[in-house]
């Protein structure tokens, strides 16, 4: 990943119990990795699927053009749903 090739100029402390740090390190071992190796690459990996869905999304033509067309629709009113938003919730 292109994110790996940057210079690390920052830290990031991990607090783990003992089974779990034995677990990290033999799982580094066997990627050919030291354990910082193993947690930055795990680490940004989930990041991005985590991210994912909210950076990118694909669409078939035909949701694509409905989509378009939904952005394209001018504003309606909605009367009910700005007295929603005037009135308070149920947690004040």
């Amino acid at each position: 990943m292109g994110i790996l090739n940057l210079s690390k100029s920052e830290r990031i402390d991990v607090r783990a119990s003992k089974p779990v740090k034995q677990l990290l390190q033999e799982a580094a071992r066997a990627s050919h990795k030291n354990v910082s190796e193993f947690l930055l690459e795990a680490g940004v990996t989930a990041a991005a699927q985590a991210l994912a869905d909210r950076r990118q999304f694909e669409l078939k033509d035909i949701q694509w053009q409905a989509f378009q067309e939904a952005l394209d629709r001018p504003v309606q009113s909605k009367p009910r749903l700005e007295k929603l938003l005037r009135e308070p919730g149920a947690m004040g």
